[in-house]
């Protein structure tokens, strides 16, 4: 089945409305009937600021990466991103293609 997949980037500390902005990502895919999501936090990372976190550093607790990602038709992110953007968020994503399914 043809499907998107839709990765956000965050840092963990970051949040929004409340809560930390992966979890109310999850929460905002989950109303929208998102089939699923994860998320997967990182070792080590830099971003569009160029400075470099890393699990190692005690005073860089809370700004390692996170990716947050989901997998479902197109119409559905455009969905997602939509309702995002209203929330006028500053997030990087990715989204392209792919081929999923269940064997």
């Amino acid at each position: 089945m043809q499907s998107v997949y839709l990765k956000f980037y965050v840092t963990e500390k970051h949040h929004h409305d409340g809560k930390l902005l992966y979890e109310w990502l999850l929460e905002q895919a989950r109303k929208l009937d998102v089939p699923g999501g994860s998320v997967f936090r990182a070792i080590a990372g830099y971003g569009r600021h160029g400075r470099l976190h890393e699990d190692s550093f005690f005073e860089l607790a809370g700004e390692l990466p996170v990716q947050i990602e989901f997998v479902l038709d197109a119409a559905l992110a455009d969905k997602l991103l939509e309702a995002l953007r209203a929330h006028k968020l500053n997030l990087f994503y990715v989204c392209y293609a792919v081929e999923a399914g269940v064997v």
